[in-house]
């Protein structure tokens, strides 16, 4: 007997205690100074699995206070001893008193399966408040900055969006906010969205004006409680310059789910990788390919540790380029990487270029993704294979480019008129590479006539005054001047074809045209030349722009953006030495 009444005792204490309720409301202290901030703190406490949270945190009364901040938590156990789930929302306020005295704080309100409960309301007492001056020549204008994350609780690696606001009463004051910083810290990257100011609101927190000043994603790279620092602004007036700073924002970072694969590294997101052959020509042993991986999708993108190409005794691999085209996104970063690799096949034959093994945790699914290996198969030919497996046509043409490449002019612009491979025999090209010879050679015997005649004019015209020997010197200066525009439009046509060795012997030809208008035969000299004539900045880009010269002439594959970017520089600094 005595035994079944324990039993019902036990029972009934179960079936009391089973989905309890608490929520409550405090302040740090009871007592504030007058420079003091009062922070309130709210938790609601679930016991049971059965209780949902209908409404929001209803606040009581605050305009007595200025709202200079908030945010909000949420954890979730198993109390192992009696299997109930425990959920608690904690939930923090900050405050500013606007008088002193004895306030009083109203009732929290919140609906939890259709009862509303409420917490006690108590006082608190502020003493002698502090006249505050933020800006020195304003009254009354303090400058408030806010950094509010839309969640608080996500995985390792997962993308977290903050928003900067600033507040004030003045709305003149939300103009002069500038110089954002923001924050940087070991366990975090941070990636700006936008620092587009947004339009003001006048009915803000606390009776105070708000405006959006910058939006951009924190990716944690560490689990546990991980503290985002304050965003730091400048506030600059007539007088002085002011620096401000936000809130912390504390994240509940968790740790990514075991059974990952041994290939994951730190990719979170939804992710494709690809792996193709960038190079135009046709695989050779012994020469130089490009190869390129690509990884597109959203995530930490440029955080993550892209996958690599695996070595092999067949191809011999250099260290990558790496490109990144990304912008913001809805769950993370977007866009994709490029790691161009340069390979170098060692042999001829069939060869398989493999990736390393991917794979990447996807936050929406909560489950990882085992991409396995990319493989990129093909045949790389010896040189005497590539040479016999041209075509008759295929050589005359070869021949043809190599006779037009040979009229060492820039201004007949010959190479646009090479003939590239084709894989089927075309008469129009052959009869197209007749015509081009023989209206050269038109061209020559007219330009030779022009000459003759030009000869005889000159005979017949008296001749004119020497003049003084500076404007002889002078005129001697002009005729040998070489018109670089010429130059810059073949470049530009060889650039276009692909042409880079030929780019570069005209290239030097330039160099030694430009020199030889100032007399300077070495280019050391000619630096000191610019240096004592054109400015010691003229001088250094010269120095600068002969070693990015020799970079990129000896690089074993030449990228079209490398070379369109040397074009650039060639043209504006040429055109400045010849002013």
């Amino acid at each position: 007997m005595k035994h079944k009444l324990i039993y019902i005792l036990l029972t009934l204490a179960s079936v009391i205690t089973y989905g309890q309720v608490n929520l409550s409301l405090d302040a740090d202290k009871s007592e504030y100074g007058g420079k003091d901030i009062v922070n309130l703190t709210i938790v609601l406490e679930l016991n049971g699995s059965d209780l949902v949270q209908q409404t929001g945190f209803q606040l009581p009364d605050l305009s007595k206070f200025n709202i200079i901040g908030s945010g909000s938590v949420t954890n979730t156990v198993i109390d192992p001893a009696t299997n109930t789930l425990i959920t608690q929302k904690v939930s923090r306020i900050a405050l500013e008193p606007k008088k002193k005295g004895k306030i009083k704080i109203g009732s929290v309100l919140v609906t939890v399966n259709n009862k509303i409960y409420k917490t006690e309301p108590f006082d608190v007492n502020i003493r002698d408040l502090v006249d505050k001056r933020s800006l020195a020549g304003n009254t009354s204008n303090e400058v408030f900055l806010n950094m509010e994350v839309d969640d608080r609780e996500v995985f390792q690696d997962q993308a977290v969006i903050a928003v900067l606001k600033v507040y004030s009463r003045n709305l003149d004051n939300l103009r002069k906010v500038k110089n954002i910083h923001l924050p940087e810290q070991d366990n975090i990257n941070v990636h700006p969205i936008n620092f587009n100011k947004s339009e003001i609101d006048p009915s803000g927190s606390g009776n105070m004006a708000s405006q959006i000043l910058a939006m951009f994603m924190v990716f944690p790279n560490e689990a546990g409680y991980v503290e985002i620092p304050g965003v730091s602004a400048s506030v600059n007036s007539y007088s002085n310059k002011n620096k401000i700073i936000s809130n912390k924002v504390k994240l509940n970072v968790k740790r990514l789910p075991d059974g990952a694969p041994d290939c994951f590294k730190n990719a979170v997101g939804k992710f494709k990788v690809n792996v193709y052959n960038a190079s135009k020509e046709k695989p050779e042993a012994k020469k130089p390919m490009n190869v390129v991986i690509k990884v597109s999708g959203e995530g930490n993108l440029p955080d993550m540790e892209l996958p690599k190409i695996a070595s092999s005794p067949d191809y011999e691999i250099f260290a990558p380029k790496i490109t990144s085209k990304v912008s913001p996104g809805t769950t993370g970063m977007k866009g994709e990487i490029l790691a161009s690799y340069v390979i170098i096949p060692k042999k001829a034959g069939v060869i398989s270029i493999k990736t390393e093994q991917f794979a990447f945790f996807n936050p929406e699914n909560r489950e990882y993704v085992d991409l396995g290996q990319k493989t990129l198969d093909f045949n790389a030919f010896s040189h005497e294979q590539v040479m016999e497996a041209r075509s008759t046509v295929e050589k005359v043409n070869d021949y043809t480019n190599n006779l037009l490449e040979t009229v060492n002019t820039p201004v007949l612009k010959t190479t646009s008129f090479k003939v590239k491979e084709k894989s089927k025999f075309h008469w129009n090209i052959l009869l197209t590479n007749i015509a081009v010879l023989l209206g050269l050679f038109v061209l020559y015997l007219l330009f030779k006539t022009w000459q003759k005649k030009r000869t005889l004019v000159r005979e017949t015209v008296p001749s004119k005054s020497l003049g003084s020997v500076a404007e002889t010197e002078k005129e001697i200066k002009e005729l040998l001047k070489t018109d670089i525009n010429d130059y810059f439009s073949y470049l530009e046509n060889l650039k276009d074809n692909g042409e880079y060795e030929k780019f570069f012997d005209t290239l030097e030809e330039l160099d030694q045209e430009v020199r030889s208008q100032y007399f300077h035969g070495s280019a050391a000299e000619f630096k000191t030349f610019l240096e004592n004539h054109k400015g010691s900045s003229v001088a250094d880009d010269y120095g600068r722009l002969q070693q990015k010269i020799q970079m990129e002439k000896y690089a074993p594959v030449k990228s079209h953006e490398g070379i369109e970017e040397l074009l650039k520089t060639i043209v504006n600094l040429y055109s400045q030495i010849s002013k």
